[in-house]
């Protein structure tokens, strides 16, 4: 507002005249009210640079929404700058010149600001002359007729005849937005009543027209008010009816926001519910690929150590081959020696008896070992056996999977990881195993490669004995009368080396008893570790089939929840759908409500020109009656004129009787003495 002061103030020093200080005054008071305020310049004498200088500041938005300028005494070219201010001004709401006599070029003007201003809502046009200059005046009228903002009109005291109240009926024809019009203190008259009177019967808008001190009969008047009665009464229901609509297709846009948010919303819930499932479902497919992966690497793990039982096995059958070649050759050698000690010497045969007897003992022993190796391989036909149900088992298991991978959705990633511990720790206790297997059959692979080189040896010693016995029998056959001596030392010496030999070869033979019992205890512990393994994994596979069931149980509960929200959304969709339905329905009744409204509109409105033309003919001939009657009027007013003419000389003659008897009367006297 201060720069507006300014520019005003500089406007004027531009053009030479000093800024006038009421305007300065209203401008700086304007600037102190908050808000949009009411430039007030009523009263002010306002000189033609200062109308030149506020018409160039109007245009656009300018500070304020009222312009009071009445009773300033504008000129015709200060209101025309004035006004040409004003057409491109978007601000000001209100606009009052009353009082300052406009006339041609004030109408012409009044006339270009109401084509070009859209943004005046109400026009104060009192105490001027704009209906003296017809040719003004219908400028202004055809303004009027083409502005479609325009609320309030006041035009009393403007001199309007009926010819001006002819092109005000013209325009209130075209004009859509007036609603208010003050004609009052005019000189419109009998016509021009008729012609505003004809104009509302295509105007719709207008709801008050004030027609007094106008010369217009009353019964036009009445027609007005009806008019204007069925014209507020027409908004009315337009209004209600306006409203109505507006309120019903609020609430059906809000329904219908309300119902896609929530379609929105369910459609979301089940595509993320959706996504879920094809994210858990992918999850479970790679993790059973994981753990048919695991089975299938557990599958050649055992088939490996199946292979290296087999191994082991023809080794063992092998070693026992070998066992029953060497003790054949045994029993042969120790036939030899027993033929050779009964022919040669009977402690020999003592010795080989004492011989065959720790011979016999030591196949006894082999008989226990090959008993011990028989009840070892009886031990790992059963562990295979249970290997074979363990694999059964986990075929089993592994059907099981494949037929829950549907139900494996929500706590697959606990499961898996629980799974992948425990293939973790079967894949390392079969590691472990295999481990301790290996070290057994290599541990077994040595005791037999030594037993089997003990036994070269002593069947090389064995050989070697028999070489020199059968020397030394040549020998003494050779000179056995001569060396009978030495034969004696000889065998005495023979009977040492027999007797060493037997020791070692017991020793030998106690050792490698001790080897196979320490193996078959470490055979033992590792049957016994199988076993305790193989219990610790029916009870993790007893413990994944536990948990299968609880995650079967809870996916078969997510999916009566998804059945249930499903029903549920099936449910609302349907209400909705009913709901829809229904407002659809009412919207319709309402419409064809409307509808039957309108046609009694329509009705009412042709009853109306019915009774229109039949009141302009009853006005007509009302018209005929009330000439005659007025003639009728005259002539009695004559008649009682003249009656009223003798009455007064009659009266005057009573009184001048009566005053002169009153004067000639003794009452006179009394009178006068009171």
């Amino acid at each position: 507002m201060e720069e507006f002061r300014r520019a005003y103030a500089r406007l004027c020093a531009a053009g030479g005249a000093a800024p006038q200080e009421a305007v300065l005054r209203r401008l700086r008071e304007l600037g102190e009210a908050p808000g949009r305020g009411r430039l007030d310049l009523a009263a002010q004498s306002l000189s033609l640079e200062t109308c030149g200088a506020l018409g160039r500041l109007l245009p656009g938005a300018a500070p304020f929404a009222e312009v009071a300028l009445g009773d300033c005494g504008l000129s015709e070219e200060g209101v025309k700058l004035l006004l040409h201010g004003l057409c491109s001004n978007t601000t000001v709401k209100s606009l009052d010149l009353k009082g300052n006599n406009l006339r041609t070029m004030g109408a012409e003007a009044l006339g270009k600001l109401l084509r070009q201003n859209k943004s005046i809502r109400s026009l104060i046009l009192e105490w001027n002359s704009l209906g003296v200059w017809e040719e003004g005046f219908s400028f202004f009228c055809q303004g009027l007729g083409a502005n479609n903002f325009l609320q309030r009109l006041d035009l009393r005291n403007n001199q309007i005849n009926h010819h001006g109240a002819g092109e005000l009926a013209m325009a209130l024809k075209r004009n859509a937005s007036l609603q208010e019009l003050d004609l009052r203190w005019n000189n419109i008259g009998l016509l021009g009543g008729r012609a505003l009177l004809n104009c509302l019967h295509s105007n719709k808008t207008l709801k008050r027209l004030e027609l007094a001190g106008n010369n217009v009969p009353s019964d036009i008047l009445k027609a007005v008010e009806q008019a204007l009665d069925h014209n507020q009464d027409r908004q009315i229901i337009l209004s209600e009816t306006q409203n109505r609509a507006c309120m019903l297709s609020k609430e059906i846009l809000n329904l219908k926001d309300e119902k896609t948010k929530q379609f929105l919303d369910l459609m979301d819930t089940i595509d993320k519910q959706r996504e879920e499932i094809a994210r858990s479902g992918r999850i479970s497919a790679e993790r059973v690929s994981q753990l048919q992966e695991a089975l299938k690497e557990q599958h050649s793990i055992m088939n490996s150590v199946k292979a290296k039982l087999q191994m082991t096995e023809a080794a063992l059958a092998l070693s026992e081959q070998k066992v029953h070649n060497l003790g054949e050759l045994l029993s042969a050698m120790k036939q030899e020696q027993a033929n050779m000690v009964e022919r040669h010497f009977a402690e020999l045969q003592q010795q080989k008896q004492e011989g065959a007897d720790r011979e016999g003992k030591l196949f006894r022993d082999l008989s226990a070992c090959s008993e011990k190796n028989l009840l070892l391989r009886n031990q790992v036909d059963e562990l295979e056996k249970k290997c074979k149900v363990q694999q059964d088992q986990l075929f089993q298991l592994k059907q099981d999977l494949t037929n829950t991978t549907a139900e494996l959705k929500l706590r697959a990633v606990q499961a898996e990881e629980r799974l992948e511990m425990e293939k973790r720790r079967l894949k390392q206790s079969l590691e472990d195993m295999e481990s301790l297997r290996l070290k057994e059959v290599d541990h077994m692979t040595q005791h037999m490669e030594a037993s089997e080189r003990s036994l070269q040896d002593r069947v090389q010693r064995l050989e070697a004995i028999r070489i020199a016995l059968e020397e030394e029998l040549s020998q003494v056959k050779a000179a056995a009368l001569t060396e009978r001596g030495h034969a004696e030392e000889e065998l005495i010496k023979v009977r040492n080396q027999a007797r060493l030999d037997e020791q070692q070869r017991l020793e030998h033979l106690q050792e490698k008893l001790r080897l196979m019992t320490e193996s078959r205890d470490e055979a033992q512990n590792c049957c016994l570790k199988q076993k305790q393994m193989v219990s610790e994994a029916q009870a993790k596979a007893s413990q994944l089939s536990l948990h299968a069931d609880g995650l079967r149980r809870r996916i078969e509960e997510l999916q009566q929840d998804l059945n249930s929200k499903e029903q549920e959304k099936v449910t609302e969709v349907n209400k909705v759908k009913v709901e829809l339905q229904e407002q659809i329905g009412h919207l319709q009744a309402e419409r064809t409500a409307q509808e039957g409204l309108r046609e009694k509109i329509a009705a009412l409105e042709r009853q109306l020109k019915v009774l229109s033309s039949n009141h302009r003919e009853a006005l007509l001939d009302k018209e005929g009656e009330i000439s005659v009657l007025l003639e009728k009027l005259r002539m009695k007013e004559a008649d009682i004129s003249r009656m009223r003419e003798e009455e007064a000389q009659r009266a005057n003659l009573l009184q001048n009787a009566i005053m002169a008897y009153v004067q000639g009367s003794p009452l006179r006297t009394h009178s006068s003495r009171k």
